[in-house]
């Protein structure tokens, strides 16, 4: 009998809504746009950065391995085709995700999917959506996300900052 729960290893979790069309067709985009030699199928590196491109974050290789599972070997190593790809990509989409916001949040950030935020970034965010607030401010509280000082925010340390910003509020 069909619970209607999805399974991500051992996580069930239930469905959040339908995918519509223009979701599936951004799926599609994405995978022939990180099919960059037109194979037909994405490969591990692929797959990672499709990931970070719908996703918002670098999916840990426990992901990775659990995304290629039942997948094909192609010219010697696994591929992953469009189909088992809308797959995976939409059931990621569907799943309930408590940080769904903070990564949608992360991606409108990361406007060039590079997986991480740069000071020039959050410039550039802040001055569209809130141009009021002086630079110098928004180059302190860089300084500030950016826990190792090594000139980038990862997608960690920005979660870290939301979630740390939520509880202080009491939003969460």
């Amino acid at each position: 009998m069909d619970s209607g729960l999805l399974k991500f290893g051992s996580y069930h979790l239930p469905p959040r809504r339908r995918i519509t069309e223009e979701d599936e067709k951004v799926i599609e985009d994405i995978f022939y746009e990180c099919d960059e030699d037109h194979k037909g199928y994405l490969n591990r590196q692929d797959v990672k950065v499709a990931a970070v491109c719908f996703l918002g974050y670098k999916p840990t290789k426990y992901e990775v391995d659990e995304m290629f599972k039942n997948t094909d070997i192609i010219d010697g190593q696994q591929g992953m085709k469009i189909d088992h790809f809308k797959k995976i990509m939409s059931s990621k989409l569907t799943c309930v995700d408590k940080d769904d916001e903070i990564r949608q949040t992360f991606m409108v950030f990361d406007s060039q999917c590079k997986g991480f935020l740069t000071v020039t970034d959050l410039r550039r965010a802040f001055s569209q959506v809130a141009p009021h607030i002086a630079m110098h401010r928004v180059d302190s509280a860089f300084r500030e996300i950016d826990r190792d000082g090594d000139g980038r925010i990862s997608y960690k340390d920005f979660e870290f900052m939301m979630k740390y910003y939520l509880e202080d509020t009491g939003i969460c």
